[in-house]
């Protein structure tokens, strides 16, 4: 009875000690060391960086929109503003050398 404790003992040792030693011996990441896993760890960066890319752009793309939207409206409403200015002041003026000079 005592042989087969130590012989389990031994066998139990044996499994613990050996399943860390095939741990360390895996790579942690195997996709990463095969030339397809670096090339699709590149593709992943390049989709990252092109996408960032883009989302500058349609931002540029935004301001500049939203600027020329904000001048044009500027300026149309300045525009407006003195032609309504000069239409009441003109009308007013009319209106005072009509009442001056009755009909």
């Amino acid at each position: 009875m005592r042989k087969y404790r130590q012989f389990s003992a031994i066998l139990l040792a044996g499994a613990l000690i050996s399943v860390p030693a095939m741990a360390w011996n895996q790579p942690l990441t195997p996709a990463q060391d095969s030339p397809e896993g670096a090339r699709a760890k590149q593709d992943m960066k390049d989709a990252g960086h092109e996408t960032k890319n883009a989302v500058k752009d349609a931002g540029r793309g935004t301001k500049e929109g939203t600027q020329k939207a904000y001048h044009s409206t500027k300026r149309h409403t300045k525009k407006a503003w003195h032609k309504t200015k000069n239409t009441v002041k003109g009308g007013a003026e009319g209106a005072k050398e009509g009442a001056r000079q009755p009909e």
